[in-house]
């Protein structure tokens, strides 16, 4: 049988916070393929989500398919919109959310994590970041700083992880990110910023194949994945009706689940995918190449 096979590899997912959204589905997938997982989670709610998983909150999704309970090898206080602590602004630096966590640049994270595992010792990096403080306006109304910011968290954050994380990495080693249609198709409602934040990122996932690629032997892939009505999507406003207009004009009629876009994940990032790198893979149940709305109604 071929299978799915990550046992003795170690992984990164950043931008896990809750067990709602598509990271921690891909978390879960790979444990399930037999990886050791840790994460990485925004500072204000680090804590938040160490306690929900020590006190059993979380049991019932953390529950895998041969009954064992998905556990993280480490949970990192991360904010990938800051390289090192001297990028911090001093009201962040000295916000009560932030001060008591450590280091939780992306720096900080590589620091930690070559303390604990050693040079070598990382063997997956998924890149599950995304934030638009404006995302609710229509781009024609977005300021400058926060379309910048959308880009910086939501774009230039995967950059920055392959230059710092890609020297830990072993020397097949492969890096995931996950982008959304608004980076190749206009999604009203998506705004702030965010689809050019996405278009930049699939962009740089290709050019970030090529260079990490010829460096270091790793590959750069990402997963365009559907709507999803997650804790972080509800910032959207419109998320419950985008998630209801794709499932009624997909060509497979149904509502996305974040565990099919977790097990595409583990497929990019095993060797079953050693071939594959600088790729953009939908998973959105073929909405991408619809061209007019199924449902007549919507017309």
């Amino acid at each position: 049988m071929l299978a799915i096979d990550l046992q003795g590899r170690r992984a990164l997912v950043a931008g896990v916070a809750d067990d709602k959204g598509y990271g921690f589905a891909i978390a879960k997938a790979l444990a399930e393929a037999g990886a050791s997982v840790s994460v990485g989670t925004w500072p204000p709610t680090w804590n938040i989500f160490a306690k929900l998983i020590e006190r059993g909150k979380l049991d019932r999704s953390r529950t895998m398919r041969d009954g064992r309970l998905l556990e993280f090898e480490r949970i990192y206080p991360l904010d990938a919109a800051f390289d090192t602590l001297d990028d911090v602004p001093e009201d962040i630096r000295t916000n009560k959310r932030y001060r008591d966590v450590g280091d939780y640049t992306i720096a900080g994270l590589v620091s930690q994590w070559r303390r604990d595992f050693g040079d070598e010792s990382l063997d997956i990096v998924v890149h599950s970041l995304a934030n638009g403080p404006e995302v609710r306006n229509p781009l024609i109304e977005t300021s400058r700083s926060g379309y910048l910011a959308a880009l910086s968290v939501s774009a230039y954050s995967m950059v920055a992880m392959v230059r710092h994380l890609a020297p830990l990495m072993s020397s097949d080693g492969a890096f995931m990110a996950l982008s959304y249609l608004a980076g190749q198709r206009v999604i009203p409602g998506y705004g702030g910023g965010m689809s050019s934040a996405k278009a930049a990122l699939e962009s740089d996932v290709r050019v970030l194949a090529h260079e990490a690629g010829r460096r270091y032997g790793l590959r750069v892939n990402c997963i365009s994945a559907g709507p999803l009505a997650s804790r972080a999507a509800s910032a959207i406003g419109e998320i419950d009706r985008m998630v209801d207009y794709v499932a009624r004009n997909t060509p497979l009629a149904e509502s996305l689940r974040s565990d099919e876009v977790g097990q595409a994940a583990a497929f990019l990032c095993s060797s079953l995918a050693s071939g594959i790198t600088g790729t953009v893979l939908y998973v959105d149940k073929g909405y991408h190449a619809m061209g007019m709305p199924v449902d007549q109604s919507l017309l």
